[in-house]
């Protein structure tokens, strides 16, 4: 007796708690639906100043007092100086003159980290847009790319988006630490250099595509798959269907179709790389694939960024999505199974060191 009313109570425990999830749900997903489509944000990070704060905090701790003394009024001497100048030119402009709007050229860090779908295209859109609103002549853009690839449909969209950068006559530097796969080196060949860290994995110039197919499962079973099509090739493989050598045939074709306007959009960009001795589907790391002329340089994007503080206003852009509770609830499930359909992919196609 005493064990089934400890039962009752675990189990209506149990019950509280799904219910009460399901009424946070519920409750999210209405005020989302209120509230209308969510709208992002440009997230700017000054990584000048931030370089800057970080090597004062270590003076600190390398120098004596009467030495960060020094340094600070010099320091505030110079900033003043140029605050009394600026303040003339001003003064100057509100008599009648022409007021010139100085800035020094900047460095615009943007960031790619693609899925399988490439759905992050979506914040670089937004990102380059408002890029391409402020730069002037001297200004620069760097993108952080890491992607092993996905989608032809997606990456190719990606990569036309950097060609805006490119349109607007601004130098556009690709940097790749980790990976830029094939869709990922689709992507970075359209920049004016492409840097890479020695490890890096680059290349992958190939199409691939796999589907599995249940049809001796279903018969084995007496289970009877039907699908109508108008079109002779409306769908080729399917996961149910017996496919016939016909069908194997044609989805091939299409692959070499894509693998070819893959290979016609890196000749362009890339003029002098021996296309074919490198579009083999075949991936390298950085130091083989700057002798392949994948690459043009060898070196990481942090080295890139501290050396463009010493000369340019270096900004990080970030467009940020505001996302709903219940969008934020629903897409953990969503990531979590990307993240696995990715590293499946990924898996006996990577050397693990």
């Amino acid at each position: 007796m005493e064990f089934l009313l400890d039962y009752g109570l675990f189990l209506a425990k149990i019950v509280t708690v799904v219910a009460a999830v399901i009424v946070l749900l519920v409750i999210a997903k209405s005020a989302g639906s209120r509230s209308g489509t969510a709208k992002g944000e440009l997230e700017v990070t000054n990584l000048s100043e931030r370089h800057k704060e970080a090597i004062e905090q270590l003076e600190h701790h390398l120098h004596d007092e009467a030495f960060i003394k020094a340094r600070d009024k010099a320091v505030k001497k110079e900033e003043k100086e140029k605050n009394k100048s600026r303040e003339k030119e001003i003064k100057q402009a509100s008599k009648g003159g022409a007021l010139d709007s100085k800035r020094e050229p900047h460095l615009f860090v943007l960031d790619f980290n693609g899925s399988i779908d490439a759905k992050e295209v979506g914040s670089l859109r937004e990102e380059i847009t408002a890029v391409l609103a402020v730069a002037r002549e001297g200004d620069e853009v760097l993108l952080r790319l890491e992607s092993g690839g996905g989608m032809v449909h997606g990456y190719g969209l990606a990569s036309s988006q950097l060609d805006r950068i490119k349109a607007a006559g601004l130098p556009l530097t690709i940097s790749v630490d980790k990976v830029a796969a094939s869709g990922g080196y689709m992507m970075a060949c359209v920049a004016d250099k492409i840097v890479s860290a020695p490890f890096a994995i680059v290349g992958s110039i190939g199409v691939i595509a796999q589907i599995p197919n249940f049809n001796k499962l279903l018969k084995k079973h007496d289970i009877e798959y039907e699908q109508l099509t108008a079109g002779e090739y409306k769908r080729t493989l399917t996961m149910f269907g017996e496919n016939t050598d016909k069908a194997r045939d044609k989805f091939k074709q299409e692959l070499e179709e894509t693998h070819v306007l893959f290979k016609d959009f890196i000749r362009e960009r890339r003029p002098a790389l021996e296309l074919e001795k490198v579009a083999t589907g075949e991936h390298w790391f950085g130091t083989q694939a700057k002798a392949l002329g994948l690459v043009d340089e060898i070196s990481t994007s942090d080295d890139l960024v501290v050396a463009a503080c010493k000369e340019k206003t270096v900004l990080s852009i970030h467009y940020v999505q505001k996302k709903k509770l219940a969008d934020k609830l629903a897409g953990v499930a969503s990531k979590v199974a990307d993240s696995v359909v990715l590293k499946l992919a990924e898996r006996g196609q990577k050397p693990i060191v």
